[in-house]
């Protein structure tokens, strides 16, 4: 029978529990466990497609195109567990399906209700993901906190769960927050009252995250422990890492949580501490490089730094390759749309970025930087639209297409050189309707892309509706923009490059999805190496 953790969070949010659940996987990994995560967002959106990245930073995209939370981000980071749409659930699935059964009949004549119909849906789905081959051990973080009306029925079919696999077979984890209080003292209280708001929903807590600013001391451990009923050797610190996110498993291994939770689960370890130790070797490198490079990111919702939470990790993984420490120079792109001078913005830079997004919203000013870079034999690499913001700023600046222009961001423009394909045209439901997902794209001999891809045919996540105009492919191309990658028999535009130019590429599709720190993308290797001046 499979083994299940669920990590619950107290207090308030955004204390990392998805960081906690991923860390946790990984040292499971460790000990050669085959291990499964599951995020549950307590949101009735159906997915993360059509929010604001301001609300809940970025959408991360599985290989099978599901939108959703960017926690799976972290987990693709942090582990090797295969991610898809069935590892991502939401309030708005769950009573779609149910809805959906109950206009089919599929109850029978019965009342709906939220016990047993809602907590069976949601246990299905847990289930679904944990009974796979080889699993054996499913992680489940519950978004939100504890009191949120919004997850008592996920938390209820947490609970559900002793009964239903034994509770040899469950333990719970909840991350709670330790305060400091203006005179340095560290309070306990918070957590207490979270732990007691799990137990009132009947839920006793086998291990506790306490997030802190700094370690707890012994004395805390006991209190907390005496308030809460957890043993003292399972109340562990999560406090802030100097350096990097990837210490995190690093201060788990060394306080052994998952020796405690193998214990718990009545597991054996089959521990090597081979994986933790390559681990422990490629974040104490990266902290210690002795090079440093600044990428210029220039986007339009950086006041979140979680709406381009994977474009910074992989530029992180592309310097870990270097072994180089990245900084990130975070450029509002609105802000330099009416500058007549923008050199004194990017003299400091070794490189700039354009990541992904949408509306009109600073577009100028991401165009403005994708003409210095080119300009400048500056090191640029753009994404998605970054991509398209190159080809907008070549039309208008070498082929003299003066307007040339998005329709997305201007309808009428004398020249669509990126606009919607026609089956596009008509497409009202915004959500799930892009190109989405895991999709082939043909390497032209001879690009820079073909030299770092080192073949033809790639795989990469797309997440866009707009495209390169086809009937402007060929005015591009003789006036020297490179189209290097395409989809089937040269049907759309997937990577154009710049000629003559030290580093200038833009992709259509999200190659930050796929990053991990010990793999790097090799377009992010490669990009912080032509900053650094090494390619």
């Amino acid at each position: 029978m499979g083994k299940y953790i669920f990590v619950t969070g107290g207090v308030c949010s955004s204390l990392g529990k998805g960081l906690a659940a991923a860390s946790i996987a990984k040292l499971l990994e460790g000990n050669l466990l085959n291990i499964r995560l599951i995020k549950i967002d307590p949101y009735i959106n159906v997915d993360a497609g059509t929010m604001n990245p301001y609300q809940h930073g970025e959408v991360y995209v599985t290989d099978d195109g599901a939108e959703t939370d960017l926690d799976l981000g972290n987990y693709a980071r942090f582990t090797n567990c295969p991610l898809s749409r069935d590892n991502s659930i939401t309030t708005g699935q769950i009573y779609q399906e149910i809805i959906k059964k109950e206009r089919e009949g599929r109850f029978l004549g019965r009342t709906v209700q939220v016990i047993p119909h809602i907590t069976d849906e949601i246990k299905q789905r847990i289930r679904r993901v944990g009974d796979e081959d080889g699993v054996d051990v499913t992680i489940i973080e519950i978004g939100g906190t504890v009191g949120d009306i919004e997850s008592v029925p996920f938390l209820e079919a947490a609970r559900q769960f002793i009964h239903d696999v034994g509770k040899a077979n469950v333990v719970y984890i909840h991350l709670t927050l330790v305060p400091t209080v203006s005179n340095g003292e560290l309070k306990t209280k918070p957590t207490q009252h979270s732990v007691k708001e799990l137990l009132e929903i009947g839920i006793q807590p086998d291990i506790l995250l306490c997030r802190a600013e700094e370690p707890l001391n012994d004395k805390l451990k006991q209190k907390i422990s005496l308030f809460t009923n957890v043993s003292e050797e399972a109340v562990f610190s999560a406090y802030n890492v100097p350096s990097t996110i990837y210490e995190v498993p690093l201060i788990f291994a060394q306080q052994k949580i998952d020796r405690i939770i193998l214990t718990k689960l009545n597991i054996t370890s089959k521990a090597t501490n081979k994986k933790i130790k390559q681990w422990q070797n490629l974040v104490h490198s990266y902290i210690s490089a002795s090079k440093s490079v600044k990428i210029g990111i220039v986007g339009k919702y950086l006041e979140l730094h979680d709406s381009y939470k994977s474009i910074f990790e992989a530029l992180v993984h592309g310097g870990m390759k270097n072994n180089a420490r990245v900084e990130l120079v975070k450029i509002d792109s609105e802000a330099i749309e009416n500058k007549k001078d923008i050199s004194d913005v990017f003299e400091k830079v070794q490189g700039i970025l354009v990541p992904g997004g949408f509306g009109q919203r600073g577009i100028e000013g991401m165009i403005c930087a994708s003409h210095y870079a080119r300009t400048h034999n500056l090191p640029y690499f753009g994404i998605c639209l970054g991509m398209q913001v190159m080809v907008i700023e070549y039309a208008r600046n070498v082929l003299a297409l003066f307007g040339a222009n998005s329709t997305e961001f201007e309808q009428q423009t004398t020249h669509p050189v990126i606009s919607l394909l026609e089956e596009q045209q008509n497409i009202k439901a915004l959500g799930g309707s892009m190109r989405l997902g895991r999709s082939p794209s043909f390497i032209q001999n001879g690009s820079k892309l073909n030299a770092i891809y080192k073949k033809p045919k790639i795989y990469e996540r797309h997440r866009h509706r707009y495209e390169v105009a086809n009937n402007y492919r060929d005015s591009l191309i003789a006036a020297g923009l490179i189209i290097s990658a395409t989809t089937v028999n040269r049907e759309l535009v997937e990577a154009v490059e710049w000629d003559n130019h030290c580093w200038g590429i833009g992709v259509q599709f999200h190659p930050e999805f796929i990053s991990k720190p010990d793999i790097p993308h090799p377009l992010f290797a490669h990009f912080i190496g032509a900053c650094l001046g090494n390619v």
